[in-house]
């Protein structure tokens, strides 16, 4: 009896090393996770989600294979302010293609670091991700090709097929505003314009900025409306990485106090980034 009362007392102290010593890993795991600005700097590299697509903010140039824009070049900063200013960019910085749609699974699954990708800041997208200060505010407007009998939103109806991107805000703002339009949705902005362009809508909605992009590449295509939407544009980061956000904000707060933001701003827009333009959402 004596004996079995024995093995079942070392048997009970062997069990609770066992846990002591699970716990202990636990709390060292805990403890030692690495920030993702950590995990940035060991890698060697930052990734940044953008978009090909869209003039003036994010797009590749098929010869160069160069990505350009204003959402880019915030990027190559924020490279630089992580490496340092004399940072090879090529090594230490890869911009990595999104869309309207891919750019939150991305990352949230750590395939980015975060996106710089035309992106609304809306309450239901912050219960999903963490997003930084507003670096640009546009407005959403409505794309015709010269001569087009539809001059606002007023006259869209369901005679006008309205042409937009799966998964922006856009989407969902035309169809309140002009639920009698047929929608008609593409994957990102290059197949909508080349839908518009090909007859396949009467009408391409999205923001102005983008918009003025479109213009640019082909002047017989205007804007018309002004602007019904205010749609403030924010980087986005994994929910909860409240670190990491404040670290990006603090570089947006620097870049607009040593006047980069602003170079950057009248590259792409032709005039200085308003005062205003670093407001939480």
């Amino acid at each position: 009896m004596k004996k079995a009362w024995l093995a079942l007392l070392s048997l009970l102290i062997v069990f609770s090393f066992a846990l002591v010593g699970c716990g202990g890993n636990d709390k060292e795991s805990s403890a030692g996770a690495k920030t993702t600005l950590q995990k940035i700097k060991d890698r060697g590299k930052l990734i940044v989600g953008v978009k090909y697509d869209v003039n003036l903010f994010g797009l590749k140039d098929p010869k160069t294979g160069k990505v350009e824009g204003y959402d880019a070049d915030i990027a190559r900063e924020l490279a630089k302010k992580i490496f340092g200013k004399n940072a090879n960019l090529n090594k230490v910085l890869e911009l990595k293609q999104v869309n309207s749609k891919t750019r939150f699974d991305l990352v949230n699954n750590g395939t980015v670091d975060l996106a710089i990708a035309t992106c609304t800041i809306t309450e239901e997208r912050k219960q999903k991700n963490n997003f930084s200060l507003r670096y640009f505010n546009a407005g959403q407007s409505l794309l015709v090709k010269k001569g087009s009998p539809i001059k606002s939103i007023d006259d869209l109806n369901k005679n006008t097929v309205v042409l937009a991107v799966k998964g922006s805000t856009s989407e969902q703002n035309i169809k309140a505003k002009a639920p009698d339009a047929p929608v008609q949705l593409y994957d990102d902005y290059a197949q909508a314009f080349s839908a518009l362009k090909a007859g396949k809508g009467d009408v391409l909605t999205t923001d102005n900025a983008i918009l003025m992009g479109m213009h640019k590449e082909d002047p017989n295509y205007v804007l018309v409306g002004g602007l019904f939407t205010e749609e403030p544009y924010g980087i986005i980061l994994k929910k909860g990485d409240d670190e990491f956000t404040k670290y990006v904000n603090d570089f947006l707060k620097e870049l607009k106090a040593n006047g980069t933001l602003d170079k950057l701003y009248k590259k792409w827009f032709g005039e200085p980034a308003p005062d205003d333009l670093l407001k939480e959402i």
